[in-house]
Order: C-alpha cells, then structure tokens, then sequence
C-alpha cells in the first residue's frame, strides 16, 4: 500500500460571503486567532504525515503563495530590533523547499475540475484533499481529521471520506453518504448524493477531508457536470465506488465551517478558548460581552 504523502487545497473560490473583505484579502488568509486559516489547515495536514501541499489557485491568489515565502525585509526588521519571539514564530512557519506547489484553474467550474488541476502534481499515487473552509479541532488528546483517515485508509486501502452528523433539514446543502456494513468509528459508504433534494440516505455529510485513489482523476477529467452545472467530486467518487471500496470516518472532533460568517465567528471563539495564552482573559471578557446583550 502506496503511503498518503500529498494534499491538494483548492482556494481558487471568490469568498463572496466575506466581501468587502475578500475584495482585496483571499478567504483562505483571514484570521482565526493569529493564524490564517490556511495555516491552520496546513498544519493539520503536517501533523497528519503530509509532505508536499498542492494548491489550486486562481486570480488574486498570489498572497498565498508569497505567505509561505521567506519574507526578507520584516525577518531583517524583526532581528535588527531583538524581536525573538516574533522572528521565530515566522521562521517555524516556513515550509521546506520545494514542499508546496501551486497551480492554476482558470474557470470556477467546481470542487471535482479544482482536484484535477492538480493532476501533475498528485500523479500516479492516492492523495487528500483538504478543503481549507472546513477548520477541525480535535477532541481531547486525539489527532485531528486529516490523520484520523489518513489512520483509515491505512487500515481499509481503498478511498477515505470524512463525514460528520447534521439535521436532517440540513442535508440539502451537503454531499450525504449512505452507510454499510459499520465498524464505529469507520464504515462502509455504500451510495453518495450531492445536495440531496427530498429525503437523504442518512444525515452524515462530507465534511472536507478526503483520501483518493489517483483512478478518480481520468474521471474527473471527462468534465461532467452535477449539481449546480459544476464538475462534482461527490459523481466522480460515485462512479470510483463502482470498482473501488470507499469507507467514512466519523470525525471525532468538531468542524467549523469558516465559509460561513457563524462558522467563522464560531472557529475564533473555539481557538481563542483553547489557546494557553489568551484563554483565560477571553473567557472573562466573553462573559462580560454575553452578560452585556
């Protein structure tokens, strides 16, 4: 078995829901905390034993690709005035050369055209694919979703699909899954539909980490089209699941989705409580902001 040592990170989105903010700043590059929340997402990925990132940009990305550079004139300033901390807390993010790759999709034309823009990159070889809105958290002292199936796929071979529990009145906005044979933690996805309209084959619902096989990229690359007019990822893994197994794994932790204005209020909350540093004095100040409204 081929071991997962790459991820592809589609940020080629407009982040509408953010404007004015996205105007100039790419979603991916706000702040959860003090990190972007790209930076959170990759991360994850290291943590999970990823050793080369791929990402799938577009116009007015290029501040992704110049954050995960050597920034020269603000390294020389932060040395030249004895900030240590904050020198070392830029040069722990820097990735190794030639760890990270990007390329280009031209055209908005869905989450499955984005995965295989990367084509080149992933080769022949199973990869993930991160979806950089969906920021997880582990629970407790566990790891976090990205090595959870990565841990899956090193135990069942074949596809990997990340899903999580919603309300049933909720999964018509999601890919929704349909559960065999079930081990607890992991199961056998036996159906997938993309925005379900109607009633849903359960309410577990892809949540943004995936481990596929490199078969799925001629798929993708036929170019047809779902849900909305865009090449889905979901139809391209339902014909995969025709010749290749597929498992889910029940996240033990908590998503936020960071696509969303709530999620990604919800994302800083959460973050800001776990971090040694602030949490202490935010969580004093949120009582005192909740006991003002």
């Amino acid at each position: 078995m081929q071991r997962v040592r790459k991820a592809v990170f589609p940020v080629a989105g407009l982040g509408t829901r953010f404007l004015p903010a996205t105007k100039s700043i790419p979603k991916e590059m706000l702040t959860v905390v003090d990190r972007p929340i790209l930076q959170h997402v990759v991360d994850e990925a290291c943590e999970a034993g990823i050793e080369h990132c791929i990402f799938v940009t577009g116009r007015n990305k290029a501040v992704i690709e110049d954050y995960f550079d050597t920034a020269y004139e603000l390294e020389d300033v932060l040395q030249k005035r004895g900030k240590t901390k904050e020198l070392q807390a830029l040069t722990n993010d820097l990735p190794k050369p030639g760890s990270m790759s990007f390329t280009r999709q031209q055209a908005p034309l869905g989450l499955g055209h984005a995965v295989w823009c990367a084509r080149d990159i992933v080769g022949e070889e199973p990869f993930a694919v991160v979806l950089p809105d969906m920021l997880t958290m582990a629970a407790g002292s566990k790891q976090r979703c990205l090595a959870q199936c990565i841990a899956a796929y090193e135990k069942h071979g074949g596809n990997i699909i990340a899903v999580e529990e919603v309300p049933p009145e909720e999964t018509h906005k999601y890919g929704v899954v349909s559960v065999g044979k079930d081990y607890g933690a992991t199961f056998e996805i036996t159906g997938m539909v993309e925005k379900p309209k109607g009633t849903a084959p359960s309410n577990l619902i892809i949540s943004g980490r995936y481990v596929l096989s490199p078969e799925i990229l001629p798929i993708l690359e036929k170019g047809q089209k779902g849900a909305g007019g865009e090449i889905q990822l979901t139809d391209a893994m339902k014909v995969l699941a025709a010749k290749q197994a597929f498992h889910g794994v029940r996240f033990d932790g908590k998503t936020y989705d960071c696509g969303s204005r709530l999620g990604f209020l919800s994302a800083n909350i959460a973050f800001a409580l776990a971090n040694p540093e602030i949490a202490g004095e935010f969580r004093a100040l949120l009582k005192s902001l909740v006991g003002s409204v």
